[in-house]
């Protein structure tokens, strides 16, 4: 390989440990493993592992080095919480208005005695006559 072709090589090997650190994997599933790495830099493993085994060196030290949870999982990690958060607001909203459900078919039950009470009892305060609303003759 000549030398041109082998920083050619190197170059695209160091881009792309770049992009997978950065959690901005085009070429490969974006792991932070060596065959991730040459998948990335579009080389064979081999180069990796056999000739350029500094630049393998480099990267699992920059991985070390760095954050160990890419970008995209702390994403997902803050999405989760605040789909969580928002669960148990609408849950206390889903226990609060069943509570209000509750209570008012209690009322509704008790109007309802009441109007039957008030039905069965004494005939004179069945003819009860609504009154006039309103600007009429």
């Amino acid at each position: 390989m000549t030398d041109q072709a082998d920083e050619r090589v190197r170059r695209a090997i160091r881009d792309a440990m770049d992009r997978l650190i950065e959690g901005k994997a085009l070429h490969s599933d974006g792991k932070l493993t060596v065959k991730s790495l040459a998948e990335e830099a579009r080389v064979k493993r081999w180069l990796l592992t056999h000739r350029h085994t500094d630049l393998q060196d480099e990267f699992r030290a920059r991985i070390a080095s760095t954050n160990p949870e890419p970008p995209i999982l702390q994403a997902l990690r803050e999405e989760k919480t605040d789909a969580q958060k928002r669960v148990k607001e609408l849950t206390a909203e889903v226990s609060a208005l069943t509570a209000t459900i509750h209570q008012l078919e209690r009322i509704i039950q008790v109007l309802a005695l009441e109007n039957q009470q008030f039905r069965s009892s004494d005939p004179d305060l069945r003819k009860v006559v609504p009154l006039r609303t309103g600007a009429g003759p």
